[in-house]
């Protein structure tokens, strides 16, 4: 076997680098917080350019001053939000602010006041129909001001003079705006013409295209925590289970990920930890009490005997969390992690808020999940989607392998954050055994 040359190293890592960015930052200016790396996605975008379309379906356009990855969706609910610098989700009157900003800013002037593109903002929401608060209220203006400062941290906007929070000063402060107008067209990345409403939007950016299966899959893999196999189509379920060594090797060279295979589904896993934008174990009071949460309720709720059904076995991908027992265990935490850890008073002394945060959190990290229709049962699927699989092929039965209903679920890959017990044999300088607790990571 020839081994690669130096060359050969060298150039799949750069081109590795360009791809995990890209990945990570699907919009990337020339002069922005990436402009080091920008030059090493120029010099490879024909290559990067037909992996992405190859391997993901995704669109690369590479522009003397920009470079713009066009992700497609996965369907409802499995977007990738934005938040406010708070770290706050935006709403959905946010996003109205974003979409009316960007369809007045690929027209606007190269420079403009603050004020008269607020305007501009507000005239273009009369025009579709869209009730804005009104422009005295703080709220409506801190709004406003966060989906403009996510067109600066995007490059769209460029703060000449002053700054775009002024719009929520109490006096109504000013600010000279210059902007990239080419950025600006490229934002959207959905097929906008062809969508009858939001959802139909939706729909059609999570439709794969001739790739199919093959395509929805790696999209799920690469822009997901973890998929569980109940998550996919028998067709998939069936693409994913006779290429998941391939696909391992494929994602290993293009952007360095490892795949975990279990029975339950299969992961992508970033040893270096730089392409996810969520953390567990991470570091604040969610984070804490979501690990915290996960490790009792795997413990409490454990099946006996999982399986899967080639060796007989029940396969177990989620189980049904009883009403009450979130709380009871929240509760539990605050009383013995609660004041020494230093956690947020306002979640201390308002359970239902930290409830919805850490729930919050797990739903996103697919740890938990509401007990609702799934894709293998047809849910969600683009019109005229393959959903079967090829005629006499054998796929595993995902039927029954987690409940249904009302109520939460948690998923199998929650038990990756559960606490292992390790028990050492003495040593001649200690008495008896040596038991520690161990947290996967």
């Amino acid at each position: 076997m020839t081994l690669p040359s130096t060359h050969d190293v060298a150039l799949a890592a750069e081109r590795r680098t360009a791809a995990r960015l890209l990945l990570a930052h699907p919009l990337i200016a020339s002069d922005g917080p990436h402009a080091d790396l920008f030059p090493l996605i120029r010099r490879h975008a024909d290559w990067l350019g037909k992996r992405f379309q190859q391997v993901l379906g995704y669109r690369l356009l590479v522009d003397s001053s920009y470079a713009r990855l066009f992700k497609a969706g996965l369907g409802a609910n499995s977007g990738h939000r934005l938040e406010r610098s708070t770290g706050t989700p935006f709403t959905p009157h946010t996003y109205a602010c974003l979409a009316l900003a960007l369809s007045v800013l690929v027209t606007a002037p190269a420079q403009m006041l603050l004020s008269h593109l607020v305007a501009d903002i507000r005239s273009a929401a009369a025009d579709a129909g869209i009730e804005l608060e009104e422009p005295g209220r703080a709220a409506g203006k801190r709004t406003l001001v966060a989906a403009l400062r996510q067109l600066v941290d995007w490059g769209v906007l460029i703060e000449t003079e002053g700054h775009v929070a002024a719009l929520a000063q109490e006096a109504g402060g000013e600010a000279l705006i210059t902007i990239d107008r080419e950025l600006a067209r490229v934002v959207v990345a959905g097929p906008l013409s062809q969508a009858r409403d939001g959802a139909d939007l939706v729909r059609r950016a999570a439709d794969p295209g001739f790739g199919g299966p093959r395509t929805y899959v790696r999209r799920m893999l690469v822009e997901t925590p973890v998929v569980h196999l109940d998550e996919l189509t028998d067709a998939e379920r069936d693409w994913l289970r006779t290429r998941q060594r391939r696909e391992a090797q494929a994602f290993s060279e293009l952007l360095g990920l490892e795949m975990e295979i279990r029975a339950e589904g299969v992961a992508l896993v970033d040893p270096e930890e730089e392409l996810t934008d969520l953390h567990l174990p991470g570091t604040g009071t969610v984070a804490q009490a979501a690990l915290l949460l996960a490790e009792r309720l795997v413990e409490r709720l454990r099946p006996q005997e999982p399986g899967h059904p080639a060796t007989g076995g029940t396969l177990v991908i989620g189980v049904a969390v009883p009403d009450g027992l979130v709380d009871e265990v929240l509760a539990e935490l605050i009383t013995e992690y609660g004041q020494r850890s230093n956690w947020q008073r306002g979640y201390l002394e308002d359970l239902p808020s930290l409830r919805e945060a850490v729930l919050d959190l797990l739903v996103r990290m697919r740890l938990m999940a509401r007990a609702d229709r799934l894709r293998a049962e047809g849910e969600g699927l683009p019109e005229g989607y393959v959903e079967e699989a090829s005629e006499g092929r054998t796929v595993t039965d995902v039927h029954g392998a987690r409940p249904g209903g009302d109520g939460w679920v948690l998923l199998a890959a929650a038990a990756r954050y559960a606490t292992q017990v390790t028990v050492r044999p003495a040593t001649a300088a200690g008495k008896g055994t040596d038991v520690q607790e161990e947290l996967p990571l």
